[in-house]
């Protein structure tokens, strides 16, 4: 994907291409207005509203942290309730943030160490989907362990030595990497990635987790990113945004800090980590005097969402999405979010229907991203309170380029997916692999359970 930044000198025109000086506010070649295009609004908000107004159960006061919870109720939030109505109260503020405490993440899943540096680029054949094992997604690129006995075959030639690096000794093919094809389920949620059938590296990442809300009910996080491919290391920006948005929920949430802020706070949390990224390359003090290190400065898109005390919330920058699909395909699946990208704007503005706009070869150009050189942080959030059961899809373009609309994608989600969210997530990356697998391939699937009436649940212990 690539990024449209805001009019400034060496743009150009997005009817005629003709270059733009920074006061233009109609191009002088076509007489195209500029100023069609509205800025993308401040307000969360959702998509579409799926039930009641969100009532979020207050804090009991303690997370079993020692540190007093910071609860948040939906009149301390930003955007919009699941009806569409303004949240009454102040917007978010960031300036006076508890830390988290040494503890706070103690309801994260073991074996996730930080991301070490990737190593560089190499040509690999097609992955076969299925075949690679689970991952975790913000390992390195290394080869794929490997039977002791097997360990110094090539999988191309089958006859010569792999060095320390990874290349055959003997036809110079660099062996699988990790991040390849990567698979994890946590209980009910998982999240499946995979390089597609034309990238030479993957440069999506994942990361899903489980904690616990103050009152022992359960918590479910998916977030997924993709890497802008246009921006320099953008494996590491999704990387490091994907472990950092995660890292911040499961800090958040045991403290009783309402989802739709604790999502609006891990979006911050992950552009602060990919920020970070731009200062490295070359060290810093290099970084510090080189007049063009926020021109191609690592980047990535993110969207997470989270099932917690009935309610479903979901947070984005970018072209990456999420879908909700009733267990009962009676009733209408529904997308969550909206693309920051030129085809939604277009489609915003009135100037084109959906079917122009995203038939256009600037469609998939986003307007917001994480990254130094993005010019505003704009987070996106939304909640909402289904009044039935179904799952969450998570995912990338790459994936919803082959199955795009709401009903679209219900149709590629296995009947089965809220008892099945590996297997789920395996389809629906086949789905995106046997459609031509154009781009890295990531869906995460959390299933969203609303109990029956008398059943008795959790979510009512508040």
């Amino acid at each position: 994907m690539s990024r449209i930044h805001e009019p400034a000198a060496g743009a150009s025109c997005p009817s005629c291409e003709e270059p733009l000086e920074p006061a233009d506010r109609f191009c002088g070649a076509c007489g195209y207005d500029l100023s069609a295009v509205p800025a993308p609004s401040g307000q969360d908000r959702p998509t579409l509203a799926i039930g009641p107004a969100v009532a979020w159960p207050a804090a009991d006061g303690s997370a079993g942290t020692g540190t007093p919870d910071q609860a948040h109720v939906p009149s301390d939030l930003p955007g919009t309730d699941s009806d569409g109505g303004a949240l009454p109260g102040p917007g978010v503020r960031h300036d006076h943030r508890a830390p988290a405490s040494p503890g706070a993440a103690a309801g994260q899943p073991p074996g996730h160490p930080a991301a070490p540096d990737v190593t560089g680029d190499f040509e690999l054949p097609a992955p076969q989907p299925g075949t690679a094992v689970a991952a975790d997604p913000r390992a390195a690129d290394r080869p794929l362990p490997v039977p002791e006995a097997a360990a110094t075959l090539c999988v191309a030639c089958r006859a010569g030595r792999v060095d320390n690096d990874g290349y055959c000794e003997n036809c110079g093919h660099a062996q699988p990497r990790e991040r390849d094809h990567m698979e994890q389920e946590l209980g009910s949620v998982a999240a499946v990635s995979d390089r597609g059938l034309r990238h030479h590296r993957n440069e999506d990442s994942f990361a899903v987790s489980s904690t616990a809300l103050p009152d022992g009910s359960p918590a479910v996080v998916a977030v997924v990113c993709d890497g802008v491919s246009s921006a320099t290391r953008p494996d590491e920006a999704s990387a490091a945004a994907a472990r950092a948005a995660n890292e911040e929920l499961l800090a958040a949430l045991p403290r009783g800090t309402h989802p739709q802020q604790a999502m609006h706070e891990a979006i911050v949390a992950a552009a602060t980590a990919v920020n970070s990224l731009a200062t490295e390359a070359g060290g810093g003090e290099a970084m510090e005097h080189d007049p063009n290190r926020h021109q191609n400065a690592p980047a990535c898109t993110i969207v997470g969402a989270v099932a917690a005390g009935g309610l479903l919330v979901v947070g984005w920058v970018g072209d990456s999405r999420a879908y909700w699909v009733p267990d009962d395909r009676t009733g209408p699946p529904a997308r969550l979010t909206e693309d920051d990208s030129w085809a939604a704007q277009m489609v915003a503005a009135g100037l084109m229907n959906e079917a122009e706009a995203y038939a256009d070869e600037r469609a998939h150009a986003i307007t917001g991203w994480l990254g130094a050189d993005a010019y505003e942080l704009e987070p996106h959030t939304a909640s909402f309170k289904p009044d039935r059961s179904g799952v969450v899809v998570v995912c990338t373009d790459g994936l919803w380029n082959y199955a795009e609309g709401a009903a679209d994608m219900a149709r590629a989600v296995p009947p089965d997916a809220a008892d099945r969210p590996l297997h789920s997530a395996q389809v629906l990356v086949g789905h995106a692999l046997d459609g031509g697998g154009h781009d890295n391939v990531t869906v995460a699937v959390l299933p969203f359970a609303v109990p029956q009436p008398g059943a008795g649940s959790a979510y009512d212990k508040a």
